[in-house]
């Protein structure tokens, strides 16, 4: 097995095992983490770097009114993780493939989305 499957596989069971703690299915958690709680601490250092207060205050009151508004929460998470898929398997006729996307888009861009946020954040210039 290769790297990537690897950094796939041992991401998926983490993912498989916080939904099994939780008691959210596989795709509520992919749902929560990709499109509410990594995009919201974002916010969070973005507020920091700006120093203002309305990132985080915009995602909070987006969260507030999707949970207000979302009837069925596992519904919407299938049918959003199944059009990620097909996100994700869009890059395949570049000569990807999901599990490759899948660690690319999913796993090293947030981390180098973090990495810049936290530098400017957190570094004085």
């Amino acid at each position: 097995m290769n790297s990537t499957n690897q950094v796939f596989d041992t991401v998926a069971q983490a993912l498989r095992t916080l939904a099994r703690l939780t008691g959210f299915t596989y795709n509520e958690i992919n749902v929560l983490l990709y499109y509410f709680i990594i995009p919201f601490t974002w916010m969070i250092l973005l507020d920091n770097i700006l120093q203002v207060q309305y990132f985080k205050l915009a995602g909070f009151i987006f969260c507030i009114g999707f949970y207000a508004g979302c009837r069925d929460f596992r519904k919407y998470s299938d049918w959003l993780f199944f059009k990620s898929v097909i996100f994700l398997n869009f890059f395949n006729r570049f000569g990807s493939n999901y599990i490759k996307s899948s660690v690319w888009i999913c796993l090293s861009l947030p981390i180098l989305i973090y990495t810049i946020l936290f530098y400017l954040a957190f570094n004085s210039y």
